[in-house]
């Protein structure tokens, strides 16, 4: 570092780096840092990302550079590009909490760009992260929020490395946000509207010690749910063609996904930090001020674990609260974002001592912010401290995904005994968890599969989950899967096997679009992917977890059954409506055309009818039984003609319409329609629209059927 660096004692706010023109600050870059009980601290400038020794130790003089809590400096003549760290003295005392250390390189927990961390490959010595000065400018053009009503999203959940990695790919720039700007088409042919993308923040990969047993292969941090700088991308999704153009290269892919229509969902991960526990390493927040940032025990050496992964974070204490809100503003203001997925969210909830608030000030501000405040915001409504909140979620603002709507659904089209109230609460938008506190379907995120889980080929294709590979002697990983194999373990060539778990497929996506809320589906699971029954693939990146482009190729049917589905919701308005449906808009049934019993009968058929509203009348059909099960049929409007529009018993083209052939059984004047064994049955009317309903056009067998759900806690 040849040049001379001059410096001023700066300014406390805003937090973090700022750059040219910020309040009276007419060049350089301002600096501030958060540290309460700090007694010194160093500003470390390196000549290269990559050294070890700082080219320049510039010491914080507490009476110039300090004013309360905030540590500041005002820098002149700094390159873009240039790296810095801090190191931080104080006490050094973990039974009251304290752990700081001087000879630690700490990053700047609001650095915008990272280094690469340089780490001793046999984990002898403590990664080191270092912040990078970055001021590059980009031009946004005309791009605009698409702001897409929630009701109408259909969400796909993905990894940015894994969608584009793997060699059959064919994109210039594997695993990287540029990679994912050239499947834009893709993803525009299939029909999504918003992109839920696994963590982008800078994390590291290299934290893992666990080797695959079974191929010698170290195993690496592929998810990214372990946080190391919550302002910065993860280095490795830009190209590296210089330090920091990630930051360009995201915006890039934002602005083309809003271009199209989609929308740019970040999971993002508050709840805990990389640093661990108590002998975790220190990388920031620890060596910062580690009593403000951690949820401690009542023994202060000791570290609150309601995360699994050795910390929680301090959520609602005030700095920590505010650092939060920056954040997410930022990723809103500076990169255009539309939402944000909260995992172990309810740990945002809980105050110093762990409690759950009634009223948690953190979640009421992300709500209530004026910057936020048409984001979306989505909880992973769970944590590993027991908590369970789907359905009530503070704030009626938060959508969470719902879990129980995939293990209803998963165990209903298993063949559970006694999920037929269940199956039908989930369809038609849980209003046993959702209606209350001015809560609507849209508060729901549905779906059947997630990255944490078997994928949608491995839930119909092993009965158990497959993790040795993760080096953990197959313990990690959820047991309660509620999959089945459908005859046999794994792969398998017996036609009967894999035409059935065909069908399983169809009907468990089909269940998922035909319901009210908002779905979420996995990446790949339109392809077919698989992982070879590994429900627990945080550390596999490799060809486990990475698309796999050449099976679009003899998936293609089922990509396109897919691409249907997503097309026949959007073209039903009434399935995605940001209500529960009223008890004369919907008849459920049973097979003799009577009201079910949720607690015995499976096979169930559903009227719905919308009254006061131009949709057309729709009657979904659904079997989880072995045999074939006919249903009688209800009565239409004059002049139409039930049609099938969904068949998953037609395994070569499920969306075949064709005019349904009425079966009348002996001495019963209704048609019946038999639906195969573990299959579904959608039917319309001819008309695209049809005049309202009458109540006297629909009484018949049916009227004492109907029913809009089983109630609450009746199954």
């Amino acid at each position: 570092m040849n040049t001379i660096i001059q410096y001023a004692s700066g300014a406390p706010l805003p937090h973090g780096v700022q750059h040219h023109g910020i309040r009276h600050v007419d060049t350089g870059i301002n600096l501030s840092l958060f540290s309460r009980h700090a007694t010194s601290i160093n500003l470390l400038l390196f000549s290269s990302i990559d050294d070890t020794l700082p080219a320049k130790i510039i010491p914080l003089d507490p009476e110039r550079h300090r004013t309360g809590d905030i540590w500041h400096i005002h820098l002149e003549h700094v390159a873009p590009g240039t790296a810095y760290a801090f190191q931080v003295d104080g006490p050094y005392a973990p039974e009251q909490g304290h752990r700081f250390k001087p000879s630690s390189i700490l990053l700047d927990p609001y650095a915008r760009a990272v280094s690469r961390q340089l780490v001793s490959r046999n984990q002898s010595c403590t990664p080191v992260f270092k912040g990078i000065f970055v001021d590059e400018p980009f031009d946004w053009g005309g791009d605009r929020f698409p702001a897409i009503p929630v009701a109408e999203l259909v969400l796909y959940e993905v990894h940015v490395r894994g969608f584009t990695q793997h060699r059959s790919s064919g994109v210039r720039q594997p695993g990287t946000f540029s990679g994912v700007i050239e499947k834009i088409p893709y993803l525009q042919e299939l029909g999504v509207n918003a992109v839920e993308f696994l963590p982008i923040q800078a994390y590291n990969p290299d934290e893992l010690i666990n080797s695959n047993p079974l191929t010698g292969e170290r195993l690496r941090n592929y998810w990214g749910y372990s946080t190391v700088g919550f302002f910065a991308l993860h280095p490795a999704y830009g190209s590296g063609a210089y330090p920091g153009c990630e930051i360009n290269e995201f915006k890039s892919m934002v602005k083309a996904l809003h271009a199209a229509g989609i929308e740019v969902i970040l999971d993002v991960v508050f709840n805990h930090t990389a640093e661990g526990g108590d002998t975790g390493p220190t990388l920031s927040f620890k060596g910062l001020d580690n009593i403000i940032y951690y949820q401690l025990e009542d023994d202060r050496q000791f570290y609150r674990n309601y995360s699994g992964c050795g910390n929680t974070f301090n959520c609602n204490h005030p700095v920590v609260r505010n650092f939060i809100l920056d954040c997410l503003r930022y990723w809103v203001i500076e990169m255009h974002v539309d939402g944000f997925r909260f995992d172990l969210a309810p740990i945002l909830g809980r105050d110093a001592h762990g409690h759950l608030l009634s009223n948690p000030p953190l979640l009421e501000k992300i709500a209530e912010d004026p910057i936020l405040s048409r984001i979306k915001l989505i909880a992973e409504a769970w944590d590993a401290g027991g908590a369970y909140q789907v359905g009530s979620f503070p704030g009626k603002r938060w959508s969470d995904w719902n879990g129980a709507f995939r293990d209803d659904i998963r165990c209903y089209w298993r063949g559970d005994y006694g999920k037929a109230g269940a199956f039908a609460s989930r369809l038609c938008g849980s209003a046993d968890l959702y209606n209350h506190s001015e809560k609507t379907p849209d508060n729901s995120i549905n779906f059947i599969t997630c990255h944490d889980g078997f994928t949608l080929e491995d839930l119909v294709s092993y009965d158990h989950k497959h993790n040795l590979a993760n080096g953990e002697d197959n313990r990690d990983g959820t047991n309660d899967n509620y999959s089945s194999n459908h005859g046999v373990e794994g792969p398998t060539e017996d036609a009967a096997i894999m035409a059935l778990r065909l069908r399983q497929k169809k009907n468990l996506l089909a269940t998922l679009f035909l319901s009210r809320g908002v779905p979420m589906l996995l990446g790949g699971d339109e392809l077919g992917r698989t992982q070879q029954g590994n429900n627990n693939a945080y550390c596999q990146d490799n060809e486990i977890s990475w698309f796999d482009w050449h099976s679009l190729s003899h998936s293609h049917a089922f990509f396109e059954f897919v691409k249907q589905l997503i097309r026949f919701r959007k073209q039903h308005p009434q399935l995605s409506l940001s209500r529960f449906y009223h008890p004369d808009e919907i008849s459920w049934f049973n097979a003799s055309g009577n009201m079910p019993d949720w607690q015995v009968e499976s096979a169930l058929g559903c009227h719905i009818h919308t009254f006061g509203h131009e949709h057309e009348p729709l009657c979904l059909l659904f079997n989880p039984c072995p045999f074939e099960v006919s249903f009688p049929l209800p009565a239409h409007t004059d002049g139409c003609q039930w049609v099938k529009a969904i068949d998953t018993g037609n395994l070569h083209n499920s969306f075949e319409v064709q005019r349904v052939a009425h079966r009348h059984a002996e001495g019963q004047e209704a048609s019946y329609l038999p639906v195969m064994s573990h299959a579904l049955v959608v039917l319309c009317t001819q008309t695209v629209k049809t005049a309202q309903i009458s109540r006297a056009k629909t009484q018949s067998l049916f009227s004492r059927a109907r029913l809009a759900l089983p109630r609450h806690g009746q199954k």
